[in-house]
């Protein structure tokens, strides 16, 4: 233990933190379509998620051994340039949350990352062959994979019930949807809560406790686990709205083929070691079952803003890394200090400026648009 020095413990709190937003900002990938289509209730559904998310940490540890010791040269790497990649991941979480938008928080992750130990321990710290093949890779072909997926079974879904009585068919896919929106909660354990993992282990192999290529302890892996449970149990309210109403009317055939094709998508990737996004292949499976539907309504503006942000999550959370990484190796323990405290000042106004227009388990449903409103209603406290 004489290795957890004060910024190391900081490092820890900040990782947890990240895995915290993680939860929230991604419990739509497991429980939007479920709770679009009825299938759940809003609470129950967050609950059963928070608990599953927190099973599938415990299921593999691949995904955390690509973080601590693929991506980056962990020989190179400080624990506060992690602390700067770590604000830099927040930031975006927070602020594509108050737009409801479904962006990447792996990549969110992945961009702070790289821009930290870019700017902290140059160009040759960052191993973009392993990035390339990680994360860009799968960046790209798992949200088509699973969209064509999600099409087919959408397609044969309605071929096969034709015939059936609606409200049976209505019925048997809601049934359907549990089964399948659990199994993208434990797949959503499985690969999001490693790279929490990833994180602590490579701080603690940079600051001398584990050696070099060490997997992460036991107790790294269950709070890693607990995090991202807790906040995945609070709701992202606001993502959950763009996933569930904003991307296409959704029933609950479409809602089963989405979570089935996204399920599998996840835990292949998991096993393989692939660090890929499970917000862009939950969101890849729900356009795909919206365009596997006849006459199904699918909203492309909304999709085109997700496919913006995607674009956009990875460098913008690199630049703030950057930034952030600049000031902690030019201003040492204060510099540390003021990245810290721009960051929960930053922090602060985002979830100030979400209080104004809340979302929550009541209304999640009513809306298929998220807005930021500039003044605050009167009576108006509810956290989104």
């Amino acid at each position: 233990m004489d290795h957890i020095t004060f910024l190391v413990a900081v490092v820890i709190v900040t990782a947890l933190a990240f895995d915290f937003t993680n939860g929230f900002h991604d419990t739509a990938n497991a429980m939007a379509t479920s709770i679009a289509t009825g299938a759940l209730k809003p609470k129950t559904a967050v609950l059963i998620s928070g608990v599953l998310n927190v099973g599938g940490a415990f299921l593999s540890t691949e995904v955390a051994k690509t973080i601590s010791g693929g991506i980056v040269d962990d020989t190179l790497v400080t624990p506060g340039m992690i602390f700067a990649g770590l604000v830099g991941a927040i930031l975006w979480n927070l602020l594509t949350w108050l737009l409801g938008l479904p962006s990447s928080s792996s990549h969110a992750l992945f961009g702070g990352l790289i821009g930290a130990v870019w700017v902290g321990a140059g160009e040759h710290g960052v191993h973009f062959d392993k990035v390339f093949e990680k994360i860009l890779i799968p960046a790209v072909a798992s949200p088509v994979v699973a969209g064509v997926a999600a099409l087919l079974a959408t397609y044969l879904a309605y071929r096969i019930t034709a015939r059936a009585r609606e409200k049976s068919v209505t019925k048997g896919f809601r049934l359907g949807q549990i089964a399948s929106a659990s199994l993208v909660s434990l797949a959503h354990g499985t690969n999001d809560a490693q790279k929490t993992m990833g994180v602590i282990t490579l701080t603690l192999i940079s600051a001398g406790a584990l050696g070099h290529d060490a997997g992460p302890p036991v107790w790294v892996i269950a709070s890693a686990g607990l995090a991202i449970g807790l906040g995945t149990y609070l709701g992202g309210w606001r993502i959950i709205r763009t996933m569930g109403k904003g991307l296409t009317d959704i029933q609950s055939p479409q809602g089963f083929a989405a979570e089935a094709a996204s399920t599998t998508v996840i835990l292949t990737s998991a096993h393989l070691g692939f660090a890929l996004s499970t917000t862009q292949v939950c969101s890849g499976g729900i356009l795909g079952a919206g365009v596997g539907r006849r006459l199904a309504e699918v909203r492309w503006g909304t999709a085109g803003r997700m496919a913006l942000a995607w674009l956009v999550t990875l460098p913008a959370a690199a630049l703030v890394g950057g930034v952030s990484a600049s000031v902690v190796k030019h201003g040492g323990t204060f510099g540390t200090v003021v990245i810290a405290l721009v960051a929960v000042a930053v922090a602060a106004f985002i979830v100030t400026a979400a209080r104004r227009n809340p979302v929550h388990a009541s209304n999640v449903n009513d809306h298929h648009e998220v807005s930021v409103r500039t003044a605050t209603p009167a009576g108006v406290g509810t956290p989104a």
